[in-house]
């Protein structure tokens, strides 16, 4: 068992465990698979990096910082459900009419929800199945959180797995006098297990 966490593909951490997978890839017989494990903070972190991070860790639905009328996400929290992940943002808006460099309209500060379910998408870790268990009941509002949370949201929280284990594997020649290659990786299923995703996956490896 193997935990991944998307981090500077320098670190040890992520080195140190990716050569683990590597080795048991290289022994395992082509019909079985390896396990590995994608913790939540992992994706939680992919998420902020993707799509937060912009100025003070916010994503702009509406408008930007200098504008008068906004709406923002922010502060994105990930949590796993039974075999589902949940994802809770708290936004903040002002809607209404820019008049002379101000916003004619009230303030909100509403949380938002939307779960997920994991898939495998060739070598990518995904999301399908969203469903929006929280928005607001403001249309306008509402009109900007449905497209971010079902779709923008998903879409920003995929981990290309092999691109993270070829990243790390960069290093192993430096570390192990051996040049190893990923050639191939195939994802086989997903499930959520305690607070990690567990990945079955196969591959193919090169060792020089």
């Amino acid at each position: 068992m193997t935990t991944f966490m998307p981090a500077n593909a320098a670190g040890r951490l992520l080195l140190a465990a990716s050569l683990q997978v590597a080795l048991a890839l290289a022994c395992l017989a082509p019909a079985r698979a390896v396990e590995m494990r994608v913790s939540r903070d992992a994706i939680e972190r992919t998420l902020k990096q993707q799509l937060f991070g912009g100025a003070q860790g916010r994503y702009y639905l509406k408008g930007n910082p200098q504008s008068p009328c906004f709406t923002y996400a922010e502060d994105p929290k990930l949590t796993f459900d039974q075999d589902r992940i949940v994802v809770r943002v708290k936004t903040h808006s002002r809607l209404g009419t820019a008049v002379h460099g101000a916003c004619l309209g009230l303030p909100l500060s509403v949380p938002a929800q939307v779960s997920l379910a994991p898939d495998a998408e060739g070598e990518t870790i995904g999301f399908r199945d969203a469903r929006l268990d929280s928005v607001s009941a403001q249309k306008e509002l509402n009109f900007l959180l449905t497209p971010f949370l079902s779709h923008q949201v998903p879409s920003n929280m995929k981990v290309n797995a092999a691109d993270l284990l070829r990243k790390a594997l960069e290093g192993s020649t430096a570390s192990s006098g051996y040049k190893v290659t990923l050639d191939r990786l195939k994802i086989h299923s997903i499930q959520i297990n305690g607070d990690s995703l567990v990945v079955d996956v196969d591959g193919d490896l090169s060792v020089k």
